[in-house]
C-alpha cells in the first residue's frame, strides 16, 4: 500500500489541537516539569510560525495523588474527584510559569460533557470563548471538569474530549502525546517482536483489535480510546497522528515532515460544524432501524430518510432530538434530528409520504430525517 505524503497536512495546518496525556506529564516525584517547558517551548515556536494551538492536558488526577502521597489511585469517585481538585492548580500553575518564559498567557478550561451536548447554544459558547481565546493569543488549556463529573456527563477520558474539541473548532490537526510511539501491532512495553503501524488509512476491526491489546497506565484511556478518537475526527476530515510525547522536539520534528509516530488519514471532505455537533456531540435518545434499501440510498446516495424504509422505532424522543439510525445487522449508519416524535414515526413507518396526512392527519415534513440534519458515521465497524 502506497503510504501518503504527511507533510501537506502539517504544513497547511493553521488550527492545532494537541492533547498530552497522563504518562507525558508526571515523573516519579509528581509533575514531569521539563516535558511542560519543553512543550510550551515548542507550542510557542509553533505559534510564532502563525499556528492556533489548544492544548488538552491530562494530569490533574496524576498530579494529586503522587502530591497526596497515595500508592494508588481510589475507585472511589468522591476521592478521585478530591485528588483532581488537588492536582489541577499545581498543573495550571506550572503551565503559567512555563509559558510565561515565552510572554504566552493561558486560560484554564474545565468542561464536562454537557457543555457541548446539551444544547446547541452551550455548544456554540464554548466555541466563542475558545475563539476569542485564540484571537488575543492566549493558549486554552482544557481538561475534563473531574471535581464535578458524573458519568451521565462525562466524556470519558481527553482522548475523546481531543477529539470533540477538534470537532468543535474546526481543527486541521489533532497530535495525541502519549507515551509510546503509535499503534504498534503489539505492546511494545511488553513485547519485543512487534512493529509500528505508520499510517491508517481505514479504521478496521483488526485495528480496533490491535488498539484493544495495548492499556492505558496513569491515564484512563489506552490505546483503543485513541482509536475512538480517531475514527470520529477522520470521518470529519480531520487527520490525526499519535506521537510520543516524551520525544525530544516531538512537535516541531513533526511540523518539519519527519514520520513520526502513526498517522491517521482523514476522509477527503470536512463535516461542517452543526454536522460534526449532530454527528458526535449529542446523545440519541432513540433508535430507528432502518431497512438495506434505505441504508444504501443514505450511505450512496446522501438522501434524506422518509418514512418508508424504518422497520422499527426504539425508545421514547420528541421533535428535534437525535436519533441513531442502525441497519439491519444493528451496524450504526448515522446520526440524525427527527421531524417527528417517536409515537408519530411508530404510525408511519413503512408508510409512503403521501400516506403521512392519512396516519396522522397533518403532514409538516415529507421527511423523517432531513439530509441537511443527518450526519452519517463512516466509522460504522468501530464499536464506539
Amino acid at each position: 500500500m502506497t503510504m501518503i505524503d504527511r507533510h501537506p497536512y502539517f504544513k497547511a495546518a493553521k488550527r492545532l489541537v494537541v492533547k498530552v496525556g497522563s504518562n507525558v506529564l508526571t515523573a516519579e516525584q509528581g509533575l514531569n516539569l521539563p516535558v511542560i517547558y519543553a512543550l510550551s517551548r515548542q507550542i510557542s515556536h509553533l505559534m510564532e510560525s502563525g499556528v492556533e494551538v489548544i492544548l488538552v492536558s491530562s494530569g490533574a488526577l496524576a498530579s494529586g495523588q503522587k502530591k497526596i502521597g497515595l500508592a494508588k489511585r481510589p475507585d472511589e469517585i468522591p476521592k478521585r474527584q478530591a485528588i483532581a481538585a488537588v492536582g489541577q492548580p499545581g498543573l495550571m500553575l506550572e503551565y503559567e510559569k512555563a509559558f510565561g518564559v515565552y510572554d504566552i498567557k493561558v486560560a484554564q478550561i474545565l468542561l464536562t460533557g454537557d457543555d457541548l451536548n446539551a444544547s446547541r447554544d452551550r455548544y456554540l459558547n464554548a466555541r466563542n470563548t475558545l475563539n476569542t481565546l485564540l484571537s488575543w493569543k492566549i493558549i486554552p488549556i482544557i481538561n475534563e471538569n473531574d471535581t464535578v463529573v458524573v458519568e451521565e456527563i462525562r466524556f470519558g477520558d481527553n482522548d475523546n474530549l481531543s477529539a470533540m474539541i477538534a470537532l468543535l473548532m474546526n481543527a486541521d490537526l489533532l497530535i495525541n502525546l502519549t507515551d509510546i510511539s503509535g499503534l504498534y501491532t503489539g505492546d511494545p512495553r511488553r513485547e519485543t517482536d512487534v512493529e509500528l503501524i505508520s499510517e491508517v488509512q481505514t479504521i478496521d476491526d483488526s485495528i480496533e483489535k490491535l488498539a484493544g491489546d495495548i492499556p492505558g497506565t496513569l491515564g484512563t484511556g489506552g490505546m483503543l480510546s485513541k482509536i475512538k478518537a480517531a475514527a470520529k475526527i477522520t470521518n470529519a476530515g480531520i487527520p490525526m497522528i499519535i506521537a510520543n510525547g516524551l520525544t525530544a522536539d516531538i512537535l516541531i520534528k513533526l511540523f518539519s515532515g519527519e514520520n513520526f509516530g502513526t498517522f491517521f488519514v482523514p476522509a477527503k471532505e470536512k463535516l461542517s460544524s452543526r454536522k460534526c455537533w449532530i454527528g458526535y456531540n449529542i446523545k440519541p435518545k432513540g433508535i430507528l432501524r432502518i431497512d438495506e434499501g434505505a441504508a444504501t440510498a443514505i450511505l450512496k446516495k446522501g438522501t434524506s430518510l422518509l418514512p418508508g424504509g424504518i422497520v422499527d422505532v426504539q425508545g421514547e424522543f420528541g421533535v428535534g432530538d437525535a436519533v441513531e439510525l442502525a441497519g439491519e445487522s444493528n451496524s450504526r449508519i448515522a446520526v440524525g434530528l427527527v421531524n417527528f416524535s417517536a409515537s408519530d414515526i411508530r404510525k408511519i413507518m413503512g408508510c409512503k409520504t403521501d400516506q403521512i396526512q392519512d396516519c396522522l392527519g397533518q403532514k409538516r415534513y415529507d421527511e423523517v430525517i432531513h439530509r441537511d440534519n443527518l450526519t452519517i458515521l463512516n466509522d460504522c465497524n468501530l464499536k464506539l
